[in-house]
This record gives C-alpha cells, sequence and structure tokens, in this order.
C-alpha cells in the first residue's frame, strides 16, 4: 500500500462506465487501462504536473483532453485539482472529436 506525504492524496477517477465503450477494441482498452493505473497513482495539482505525465494533454474550456493510442482516440476529462477528483468526461474517436459536440460539456 503506498504511502502518501501529508496533504497529498493520489487522484480518484469518476465516471469510468465511459472507458467501457472501447471494451471491444483490446489496443485501446490496454491504453485506457493505462491512463487510468497513472491517473490512480498521480497526486496532480495543476496542468504542469499532468504534462510531466502525458505531454500531449490540452486544457480546452474547464477539460483537459487527453491523447490515447497514438491520438487514435480522445479522453475528455474534467480535472478537480482540489479535491483530486478526476472526472472522465467522454472517449471519442478521432472523428467524432473532430465533429465538436462535446465542447458543450466543457464550455468551450
Amino acid at each position: 500500500m503506498r504511502t502518501w506525504p501529508r496533504g497529498i492524496a493520489p487522484l480518484r477517477v469518476v465516471g469510468q462506465e465511459n472507458l467501457s465503450r472501447f471494451a471491444g477494441d483490446g489496443a485501446a482498452m490496454k491504453s485506457l487501462s493505462s491512463w487510468l493505473s497513472i491517473c490512480e497513482a498521480a497526486a496532480w495539482h495543476n496542468l504542469t504536473e499532468v504534462r510531466n505525465q502525458f505531454r500531449t494533454a490540452d486544457p480546452v474550456g474547464s477539460c483537459t483532453v487527453f491523447n490515447i493510442r497514438h491520438n487514435r482516440y480522445r479522453l475528455i476529462a474534467r480535472i478537480y485539482y482540489i479535491t483530486g477528483i478526476v472526472q472522465v468526461i467522454a472517449v471519442l474517436t478521432h472523428a467524432e472529436y473532430t465533429r465538436g459536440g462535446w465542447k458543450h460539456a466543457c464550455g468551450g
């Protein structure tokens, strides 16, 4: 079991059911599982710390967009740094992401 310095706790990821949409694509699930493991072990306080682990993470409105499986998919999440919660909004194919219907959830 990990122990964390006082005031630092690992992140909690909510909305994991949004990851299951890609259960049929084994390669996507492997990448998503890796993303989830990294998030659950992290204690990010800002976007710079996120980018130390995910160099291509980009802010869009109130969300952070992660490239998954070499940009084949995009994971849209809202990170609440103060409470340590990562909320998975959606996982989209690149084509779905480009259409932009997800932006209303992020205020973008």
